[in-house]
């Protein structure tokens, strides 16, 4: 399996004026135990092995290092980093980078492989909703499939404008959801149902979300739509992998009996035969959408 990444001509521009609040889209009358679901979801991210599958999104973080215009000497953190695919796309433009996030083994994979490409990184165990920078640290702030994670999508926007300095730039990287993944959870929840209350993760994967959630903290922002291909042998091979080592696919199939597994494997078998570009009954390509957006900050 492999994957390559496409942009698409859509591309929008905005300028936001608007107060930072919790808005509809991320609150609920549902009283919500956050610190429960974040508990379950670390839990997740720790099961599988999302190294092998960040091996296979790589150019997502390049280019959004790319189109963020990162300047050597900056300080730059990567909030929830994942193994650091993000983390040393930074370091390689010559910043201090800096990668949060609160799954330890992915972390100490992430240190291996800056010490194997010699590059100025750093890694620390920490929280989306609870950053451990001061105020005002950073240059920039990036995420690549991962603040869209954070329960309280607000929470996690405020801590992204509180360590990023005035002027200061953010770029993020999330799944829309139309694309491949999004309906991928689409049908992971049609199953195991997500918790009550808490805001779809895919919610990041649109820009009118993210206008809401940094307000007047913008000065603009600027998203396109880009596409990660994955590339398969056959639908089954997309379905055991994604099964092995992706969090969410493997705690989704732990959940179930067996008849609800073999029912689950059948619809993500038929989503990707859905989604398959080729459609010649050979091997299968899936694009999968998501969003790359850049905020400059006021």
């Amino acid at each position: 399996m492999s994957s390559t990444i496409t942009s698409t001509p859509s591309t929008s521009t905005s300028t936001s004026t608007s107060s930072s609040a919790s808005t509809s889209a991320s609150t609920s009358a549902t009283v919500v135990d956050l610190a429960a679901v974040k508990a379950k979801q670390q839990k997740t991210w720790s099961s599988g092995d999302f190294s092998v599958v960040a091996s296979r999104i790589v150019l997502a973080s390049e280019q959004l290092a790319e189109r963020a215009d990162l300047r050597a000497g900056w300080t730059v953190v990567d909030v929830a980093c994942g193994n650091g695919n993000a983390t040393l796309a930074a370091a390689r433009s010559g910043t201090h980078a800096i990668g949060v996030d609160y799954v330890p083994a992915l972390l100490e994979d992430g240190r291996g492989r800056a010490l194997a490409e010699g590059l100025d990184v750093e890694f620390r165990e920490g929280d989306a909703e609870a950053l451990p920078l001061a105020d005002d640290s950073v240059d920039a702030v990036l995420s690549v499939f991962g603040t869209m994670f954070a329960p309280d999508h607000q929470r996690t926007a405020d801590e992204i404008v509180r360590v990023a300095r005035p002027g200061g730039t953010v770029g993020l990287v999330s799944w829309t959801p139309s694309g491949f993944i999004g309906q991928l959870f689409r049908v992971i929840t049609s199953h195991v149902p997500a918790p009550a209350g808490v805001a779809s993760p895919l919610l990041w994967g649109t820009e009118e979300h993210l206008v809401e959630l940094f307000g007047s903290a913008v000065d603009t922002i600027a998203s396109q739509e880009r596409e990660c291909v994955f590339r398969f042998t056959t639908p089954d091979e997309f379905v055991t992998f994604f099964r092995r080592w992706y969090g969410p696919t493997l705690k989704a199939f732990e959940a179930l009996e067996p008849a609800g597994q073999a029912a689950l494997a059948a619809d993500l078998a038929d989503l990707a035969r859905t989604f398959d570009r080729n459609q010649d009954g050979g091997s299968i390509s899936i694009p999968s959408t998501y969003l790359e957006t850049v905020i400059s900050l006021r």
